[in-house]
């Protein structure tokens, strides 16, 4: 199977190479037959082709069996007409990546709340309130006067019954609390929650086996610091779920710790949750574990989804690593109050797959 990998800015390079460590330990210790092969977005491939998302690249990444997707430093990319594509959401757009799947959970030692969490946030990452995924031409955001600024949201019936359906498969796959939490604010947003609100509890009557509870979004923010524990998968649209899911990371330790893929029906791409940190580039300080742990979880899409053998297994020695190595003081980076910097802490892992 191929991946096409993709450093991105900043941080990019040095947890992709630490990220990838691990990868080529895990494709000798099962026997996956993943081969790797790379291409230059952002900064690097706007200095080469004047885009930060080439056409070919986009192409490749349809025809590949799964992406590994850097961090990008899309805030400092210049405008669109001058090259500066802001690659994660075309990504999302362009290949339909419509589910973002978040998990978080604690460990001990590095939760910052009194109480133990493990759940995942369902994300819809295709439409909602972002500007650059709302219209088909143009953006959704936009000046009609140089003293008004005005914003539309998109809310569509098609793109909430299929995130809301992964979100019933995954508790019913979680075999936990067998419960979806669906976030809103229809008591504002009447018709765009609403709609969200009224396909959720259509999908929900096909689970008779998963609870569906309904929460305001800011008592959501609540009650997520007061009693994360109670909560299995999380589904929400765009903008909720990505203000949500930096809340229930940092709880669980930190965005550092938090895995996160961007599937489809037919790909898959894995990426950190946080972004590029330009001011920590290139002093291998920087902790590669959310993009390792996005790794694992393509892994696990793959075996699903692609019949990848053993992808399940590999995975999970992953997750087990990574759990082993951060039970360990002196085994974290630095941004846990460990010693380890980036390389090191990936020689750690590959030291514990087995």
């Amino acid at each position: 199977m191929n991946i096409l990998v993709l450093p991105g800015d900043g941080i990019g390079t040095e947890i992709t190479d630490a990220t990838l460590r691990v990868l080529h330990a895990v494709n000798a210790n099962h026997e996956l037959g993943l081969v790797f092969e790379f291409a230059d977005i952002g900064f690097a491939a706007l200095a080469k082709t004047g885009t930060t998302l080439p056409d070919e690249v986009l192409a490749r990444a349809r025809e590949c069996d799964g992406i590994l997707l850097g961090p990008i430093s899309h805030l400092d990319y210049p405008a669109r007409d001058k090259g500066g594509v802001n690659v994660s959401a075309a990504f999302r757009v362009k290949l339909d990546l419509y589910a973002n799947v978040r998990p978080a959970r604690t460990r001990p030692g590095l939760g910052r709340g009194h109480a133990a969490m493990d759940l995942v946030i369902m994300r819809e990452c295709t439409e909602g309130f972002y500007p650059d995924r709302n219209m088909h031409a143009g953006s959704g955001e936009f000046m009609p006067t140089p003293d008004i600024a005005m914003s539309l949201r998109k809310i569509t019936r098609h793109a909430c019954e299929r995130i809301a359906r992964r979100a019933f498969d995954l508790a019913r796959r979680r075999q936990k609390q067998k419960r979806v939490t669906a976030v809103h604010k229809a008591n504002n947003f009447i018709l765009t929650d609403g709609l969200f609100l009224e396909v959720t509890r259509t999908v929900a009557r096909e689970y008779p086996d998963i609870e569906l509870e309904e929460i305001i979004v800011d008592a959501m923010a609540a009650r997520l610091v007061r009693d994360p524990g109670r909560f299995d998968v999380v589904l929400a649209t765009n903008f909720y779920a990505d203000i949500l899911s930096d809340l229930a990371s940092e709880l669980s330790g930190s965005l550092g710790l938090a895995g996160s893929i961007n599937a489809g029906e037919t790909r898959c791409a894995a990426q950190a949750q946080h972004g590029s940190a330009p001011d920590i580039a290139g002093r291998d300080i920087a902790n590669p574990t959310s993009l390792i742990l996005s790794a694992a979880m393509l892994l696990e899409w793959l075996a699903e989804h692609r019949g990848l053998r053993a992808g399940e297994k590999a995975a999970r020695s992953i997750h087990n690593a990574i759990d082993s190595a951060l039970a360990e003081p002196k085994e974290r980076t630095h941004d846990l109050g460990g010693p380890l910097g980036t390389r090191a802490f990936a020689e750690r892992v590959v030291g514990r797959l087995a």
